[in-house]
């Protein structure tokens, strides 16, 4: 990350300030994201940020858009594999990962696959359910509220870690 923030600071003159800001700021380990309103600011920050990076040494690749002409103005060889080998006029996008998550690139969205373990109905048991949703982003905090709620709720009425959870607290149905 120190790479990343003092080429940019290295590059901003050259390259500009939109690809140093983007390598500066926009890097979440190995994964660098960003969103821009037009195909043109986009190809612009690829082709800016790569030679900013180059400069420094460091290469920049595994690119994915959602848009196609933003593919197609990457090299093939700087793509992200799944887009390497797909006709970029005809098959879907795939589905990515990106930090942690699935973003399915063809329709733009976040989705989640949840593998939950079977767990006995116990608040250890619920807590470990609850604790194991990955959601860097949010955007599943309103369900897992309603998860720490109840756990709130099971704290309250001194449930132990073993107990059986009673039945007027088990609205879940899913844990089967």
């Amino acid at each position: 990350m120190y790479g990343l923030k003092l080429a940019g600071d290295d590059g901003e003159e050259a390259f500009g300030i939109e690809a140093a800001d983007f390598v500066r700021d926009n890097f979440y380990v190995d994964d660098g994201l960003q969103s821009l309103e037009t195909v043109n600011e986009a190809k612009l920050l690829i082709k800016n940020s790569t030679s900013l990076c180059a400069k420094a040494g460091l290469k920049l690749h595994k690119f994915v858009s959602n848009r196609r002409e933003v593919l197609e103005s990457v090299p093939e060889c700087d793509r992200a594999s799944s887009v390497k080998t797909i006709d970029l006029n005809n098959d879907p996008l795939p589905i990515e990962r990106v930090l942690g998550m699935l973003w399915d690139v063809n329709d733009d969205v976040f989705r989640y696959h949840l593998q939950l373990k079977n767990q006995p109905r116990t608040r250890r048991g619920f807590l470990s359910i609850v604790s194991s949703i990955f959601d860097p982003m949010g955007f599943l905090s309103p369900v897992i509220l309603e998860g720490k709620k109840i756990l709130q709720e099971l704290c309250k009425s001194k449930i132990d870690w073993d107990d059986p959870i009673p039945e007027n607290v088990q609205p879940i149905q899913c844990m089967d």
